[in-house]
C-alpha cells in the first residue's frame, strides 16, 4: 500500500475503506464476526483510513457501524485514522428506500454527537470529524467555531465537510482550517472537479466517496437487479436495465484500459482519480476480501497524465446513465 497526506499532516493509505456498506444501505448488515475479520485483514494489508458515520445503521440499531469499528479496530487504534460524521438524522417515517436526511448542526447537538461517537468508537479522539450535510438553519461559521473548540479540547484532531461548494468551504476554512472535503466523486460523477483549484489553493484534501458509482464500475453487476427494499441499489438509475444499456461504452472503456494495464476495471476507476491529484483518496466500500485486495492494488496501477487526460476526454464525450446522487434533504 502507498500513502499520501491530506491537509497539513493527516497521512493515510492511498485507498481508504468506506465502512457504511457493512451495516447500512446495501441490504441487511453483514455478519459482525466476518466484518471484524475483514477489518483486521485490511489493517494487515496496509489500509490505515477507515470511514464511518453516526447514522450508518438500521432502524433497530442506528449506530451499528460506529460500534463495529470501535470494537474491531480497538487493537489497532494507534495505527489507523478513523473518520466519522455528525449533523444529520434519517426521517424514518418516510416510505422511500433511502430515507430523507434531516440536517441538524446546532452546537448542543454536535456536542452530544461527538461524545456518543467517542464512546461507540472506544477512543479518546476522532482523527477527522465531518459535517455530514449542511444545515440551512446553522451557518457553517458557527459549526467551524464548535470544531475549533473540540480541537482545543482534544476530542477531535481535524475536521472536514461533505457535499459542499466553494463558498461553504472558504467560509468554514477561514474560521477553522479544514483538512479534507468528502464529496461524491467517480467517473460517473465529476461535478465537483471545478473545486480542485480551490482545494489545491487552501491545502485541503478530497476524500472521494462512491468512487466506483456504488460498485457499478467494477463491472460485476451488469444485468443484475436488486429487489431488497433495504438495498439502495434497488432504486439507483445506474443499475436499471436502461442504465446498463446506456453505460455500455463506459464498461468497454474500462475493460479495454484494464486489459492494457494488466488491471481490473475497478482498479482503473480508482487509479484514474488517484493519479489526478496527490491529495485525492478514494474510500470504496466492500464486504469481500477479494475486493479489499483488488482495491488496495489500485494504488500500484500507474497511469500517465496523458492516459488520464485521454480517459477524461472519452468520459466527456460518452453517453452514460444518471447516477445515484444521494438521499433527499429535508429541512427540520
Amino acid at each position: 500500500m502507498k500513502y499520501r497526506t491530506l491537509g497539513k499532516d493527516m497521512q493515510v493509505s492511498s485507498v481508504g475503506l468506506g465502512c457504511m456498506g457493512m451495516s447500512h444501505g446495501y441490504g441487511s448488515p453483514a455478519d459482525k464476526k466476518e466484518m471484524g475479520e475483514l477489518l483486521g485483514k485490511a489493517v494487515d494489508m496496509g489500509y490505515t483510513f477507515f470511514d464511518t458515520a453516526e447514522v450508518y445503521g438500521t432502524p433497530e440499531n442506528p449506530h451499528i457501524n460506529e460500534e463495529l469499528l470501535g470494537e474491531m479496530l480497538k487493537p489497532y487504534r494507534h495505527n489507523v485514522v478513523i473518520g466519522t460524521k455528525f449533523g444529520v438524522h434519517f426521517d424514518l417515517t418516510a416510505s422511500t428506500v433511502n430515507k430523507p436526511v434531516v440536517p441538524d448542526a446546532r452546537p448542543e447537538v454536535i456536542r452530544k454527537s461527538v461524545e456518543d461517537s467517542l464512546r461507540r468508537l472506544q477512543t479518546d479522539h476522532i482523527d477527522i470529524y465531518y459535517q455530514h450535510r449542511q444545515d440551512p438553519n446553522v451557518p457553517v461559521e458557527e459549526v467551524a467555531g464548535v470544531m475549533q473548540d473540540l480541537i482545543k479540547e482534544g476530542k477531535i484532531l481535524r475536521w472536514g465537510l461533505s457535499e459542499v461548494n466553494e463558498d461553504t468551504i472558504r467560509r468554514a476554512h477561514a474560521v477553522c482550517p479544514l483538512t479534507a472535503v468528502q464529496n461524491r466523486y467517480s467517473m460517473m460523477a465529476r461535478h465537483y472537479e471545478p473545486l480542485f483549484p480551490v482545494l489545491e489553493e487552501l491545502g485541503i484534501g478530497l476524500v472521494a466517496f462512491s468512487p466506483m458509482a456504488n460498485g457499478l464500475l467494477t463491472g460485476a453487476y451488469q444485468g443484475q437487479t436488486f429487489t431488497d427494499k433495504t438495498d439502495y441499489r434497488s432504486i439507483m438509475p445506474q443499475f436499471s436495465a436502461e442504465g446498463t444499456a446506456q453505460n455500455a461504452a463506459l464498461f468497454q472503456l474500462l475493460h479495454d484500459t484494464a486489459e492494457r494495464k494488466n488491471a481490473t476495471p475497478a482498479q482503473i476507476s480508482l487509479a484514474w482519480m488517484i493519479e489526478k491529484k496527490p491529495w485525492i483518496v478514494p474510500i470504496p466500500g466492500t464486504r469481500k476480501l477479494n475486493r479489499l485486495q483488488e482495491n488496495a492494488g489500485a494504488a500500484d496501477i500507474e497511469l500517465s497524465q496523458e492516459e488520464v487526460a485521454a480517459l477524461d476526454t472519452a468520459l466527456e464525450h460518452m453517453e452514460m446513465s444518471a447516477v445515484f446522487g444521494g438521499s433527499q434533504i429535508k429541512v427540520r
